[in-house]
Parts: C-alpha cells; structure tokens; sequence
C-alpha cells in the first residue's frame, strides 16, 4: 500500500501540474524546467504514475510506469503530455478537445510478486477494484490498473483480456504460469466544470 495517502494539496497540486502539461504538449510549447523550491516535498520525491485523459466518458489515453525514477510532479507531467500526444492506440490530442479532456492520475505502489500454485489459485488471490496487476511472459509484459475492473469485474476475464493486451492469446494464463505482479493506487480525478 501507498505509506500515507498524499494531502489535498498534494492531489490538487499534482492535477494542475498534469493540465498544465497537457495544455502546453497539445499547443506544442515545451515543457519548463519545474521549480522544485515551490512544491510540496512530497511532491520532489521519486514516484510512479499513470494519467489517463478521458473525453465524454471514453477512453482518449492513458500512458505511465510502474518504477518510480524521476520525481512524482515530473513523472505526472511527463504522462500527461505522453497520454495526450504518443498513446498509440489514438490520434494525438488536438487543441480543440483540450476542454472536453478530462484528466485522472493514478498514483502507484511498487508491483509485488504475486505467488500461485494454478490457475485457480491465481483468481482466488486476485482482489477485483483493489489490484492493478501486471502479466510477464519473456519479453511480453502488460498491466491493468485497478480501474479497469469496473469494465472487466470477472477475474478470468480480466485476465484474459489482460493477456491480448500482452500480445499473447487470452488463455496463455491458463496453460503456463506467468509472471504476476500486483499493485495498488491513490487515484485522483479532475474536478472539470
């Protein structure tokens, strides 16, 4: 689990810098160098991130990591303009959605290994809407965030799903056993409108 849910300054402080981003990737302006001195400290520390920009209610990209390298308010800023230019399951964000994009930041513990004995096993230690899992299989890796249970809430579907998004066939989880890590999240949305 996440030691200690960040602070509403923390959360809206992180939101900003995320709509402050996409608004300046989607215009094509750089980013400027953050100044660290005016953040919280929690916001300098090293943190791992996805942004997911949605616009009426439907996915329009969600891109981020599951290591935290770089600070949280960089690492947030960077995703959000990833989201909106480089996801590459859609066109890039263009100037006139830039109102409709409504942004969520997902804030991520470290992945741990999660250890089954078969299939079985597997789903019964699965734990829908509190995990987000991530699949390896050799070089082939995915993940789901912990939202995406809302749409998948069967835990053999999830999976199977979860499996495709690897680029392998959906019942792989069923025949050989996989690299399984889980993860949780403290998600915070825009307040739009």
């Amino acid at each position: 689990m996440i030691p200690e849910p960040l602070t509403e300054e923390e959360r809206c402080a992180l939101i900003k810098l995320a709509r402050e981003a996409l608004v300046a990737g989607v215009s094509g302006i750089p980013l400027s160098k953050l100044n660290f001195s005016t953040l919280p400290e929690r916001l300098q520390q090293p943190g791992a991130t996805f942004v997911t920009l949605t616009r009426r209610g439907e996915l329009r990209g969600c891109i981020g990591t599951l290591e935290a390298q770089i600070a949280l308010a960089e690492d947030v800023r960077q995703h959000a303009v990833a989201a909106a230019l480089h996801d590459y399951r859609f066109p890039p964000v263009g100037v006139s959605e830039i109102q409709e994009i409504e942004i969520e930041v997902s804030y991520l513990t470290c992945p741990a290994p999660l250890h089954y004995d078969n299939p079985g096993d597997l789903l019964r230690k699965l734990r829908p809407c509190i995990d987000g899992v991530l699949i390896r299989d050799g070089w082939h890796r995915a993940t789901f965030l912990p939202q995406v249970w809302e749409k998948l809430p069967d835990p053999a579907d999830f999976l199977s799903h979860l499996c495709m998004k690897m680029g392998r066939p959906p019942d792989i989880w069923r025949k050989q056993p996989l690299e399984i890590f889980t993860y949780q999240v403290e998600e915070m949305h825009e307040h739009t409108g």
